[in-house]
């Protein structure tokens, strides 16, 4: 199995535009910018590839919790992971250094000792995890 995504990117680093595209159609010609990357801590005025490495990790994340609790014979009613990417200044630049993963969930019949073990394993397991191997990856996992 292969995914793609196309940029696009014109002019300089501080004063170009980019676009991307996905293989789902998802993002078609979504806009990118220095500033969106770096400058604009709201995140309204574009995305980045952080913002996406992001969306990828919670998604991968719950995907894999979510077959770990049925396998378990506990389905989950309701996963809600966020993951924050964090971007640092290094002596190469900027460096992504953690990604911060945070799980409210509802899952009936479940206690917490066998919750936790399911999400840090779901934590260690995703594809998205194993591949940000050279980073900090986190959880804080509640159980409602």
């Amino acid at each position: 199995m292969k995914r793609h995504a196309t940029a696009i990117w014109r002019g300089a680093l501080s004063d170009g535009q980019g676009s991307l595209t996905t293989q789902s159609g998802a993002l078609q010609d979504h806009g990118y910018s220095f500033k969106a990357r770096f400058e604009d801590e709201s995140g309204k005025s574009g995305t980045n590839p952080e913002e996406l490495l992001a969306a990828a990790h919670a998604g991968c994340f719950a995907m894999q919790l979510s077959h770990f609790l049925a396998e378990n014979g506990t389905p989950a009613e309701e996963l809600k992971a966020r993951a924050v990417v964090t971007v640092d200044p290094s002596d190469q630049g900027f460096t992504i250094t953690g990604s911060a993963i945070t799980l409210e969930a509802k899952v009936p019949g479940l206690d917490a000792g066998t919750f936790a073990g399911l999400a840090e394993k779901a934590k260690a397991g995703c594809p998205v995890s194993r591949a940000l191997g050279a980073i900090e990856v986190s959880l804080d996992a509640r159980l409602l």
